[in-house]
């Protein structure tokens, strides 16, 4: 950037009161919020991290300096604009999977249908029908604290608490289930993914070796 270009020292200094003045508003808003998902809360927090961004972008161009905040985008999550006391929630779950041991997935299939009347082991036994055999025997949470013992091996996984202003009727969304889920109504988000485990790692680069970075998982609309 040339320095005609550079933002005046004024411009930074008023994007640093923006700042301040949208942090007083932020805390303004905790102390008065009506519950743990307060629409002003919300509104207020996207105004402190447009200001920040605002700011640190300014800091960036006219001194080459930055600001010790991460900034949420766009990409990291939508807010949260759905019912204030929603009378109804949805729990979408999805986990990836890689079969890795097709043959230990199989065998275990086969030993449940040789136990199970109703298990049948179809499409010429391979592994789609060996998946079929296994989630109907046993639940998806028993599947992923033994999936080693299947031949499998984790992947991605990311769980979703929807928010909703009535019960839906019986049957109403079983033709599509996660087709009509609206970003702005997902009250908490949970991702886990060996990438996090990556970006600990590049930002120990510089740590001792024997601190741990540990784990954790966030709530809300930001990547756990």
């Amino acid at each position: 950037m040339s320095d005609a270009a550079l933002p005046t020292v004024a411009e930074v200094r008023a994007a640093a009161e923006a700042v301040k003045a949208a942090l007083d508003r932020h805390h303004a808003a905790v102390e008065r919020r009506s519950g743990d998902e307060d629409p002003d809360v919300y509104a207020a927090f996207n105004e402190l991290a447009a200001a920040a961004e605002e700011y640190d972008e300014l800091l960036y161009d006219r001194y080459d300096e930055v600001t010790p905040f991460e900034i949420p985008t766009p990409e990291d999550g939508v807010p949260y604009t759905g019912p204030a006391e929603p009378a109804a929630f949805s729990v979408l779950i999805r986990r990836d999977y890689a079969v890795v041991e097709p043959p230990r997935l199989i065998a275990q299939a086969e030993r449940v249908a040789a136990h199970d009347r109703d298990a049948e082991l179809v499409d010429d036994g391979g592994t789609a029908g060996a998946l079929g055999v296994l989630f109907g025997e046993y639940e998806p949470d028993e599947i992923a604290s033994r999936y080693k013992e299947f031949g499998l091996e984790e992947g991605d996984s990311t769980l979703w608490i929807a928010a909703s202003e009535e019960v839906a009727e019986p049957g109403e969304w079983l033709n599509s289930p996660f087709g009509h889920t609206d970003p702005e109504d997902v009250l908490h988000r949970f991702d886990v993914s060996t990438v996090f485990d990556e970006d600990a790692d590049e930002f120990d680069d510089g740590e001792d070796e024997g601190e741990d970075a540990g784990e954790t998982t966030e709530p809300g609309l930001t990547r756990a």
